[in-house]
C-alpha cells in the first residue's frame, strides 16, 4: 500500500547493521557522565576517606582532637575501637575512633 514491498524487506537488515553504531552513540553520553562523575565526586571522596583513616590510625596519647559532635579534648587512652578524651580537668568521655574529625596543634585545648 504505502510502502513498497522491496523497501519493507530491506528495512530490518538496514536497521540491524546500523543498530550497533546507534547503540554505541546512544551510550556515549552515559559513559561520559559516569567518567565525569567518577573524577569529580567519587575519586576525591575516596581520597578523603583514605586520609581520615590514616589520621585515625596515627592517633596517639596526648593528641588534641575535635570530635564530630564538637567536643574538644586530649586523648588520654586508646582502645581498639574507642578513645578516652579528657575534655576538662577530671572529666573524661569515651568516643569512637571514627568520631574524631580533626587533630589539633599542641596547646590548642586548655
Amino acid at each position: 500500500m504505502f510502502i513498497s514491498s522491496a523497501f519493507a524487506q530491506t528495512a530490518p537488515a538496514a536497521a540491524e547493521s546500523g543498530s550497533l553504531l546507534g547503540s554505541l552513540t546512544g551510550m556515549a553520553p552515559l559513559v561520559l557522565m559516569f567518567v565525569v562523575l567518577y573524577f569529580i565526586m567519587i575519586r576525591p571522596q575516596m581520597k578523603r576517606q583514605k586520609e581520615h583513616r590514616a589520621m585515625i590510625e596515627a592517633l596517639a596519647k596526648g593528641d588534641e582532637v575535635v570530635t564530630s559532635g564538637g567536643l574538644f579534648g586530649r586523648v588520654t587512652a586508646i582502645g581498639e575501637g574507642q578513645l578516652t578524651l579528657e575534655i576538662s580537668s577530671g572529666v573524661e568521655v569515651q568516643v569512637q575512633r571514627g568520631a574524631v574529625t580533626q587533630v589539633l596543634p599542641k596547646g590548642t585545648v586548655k
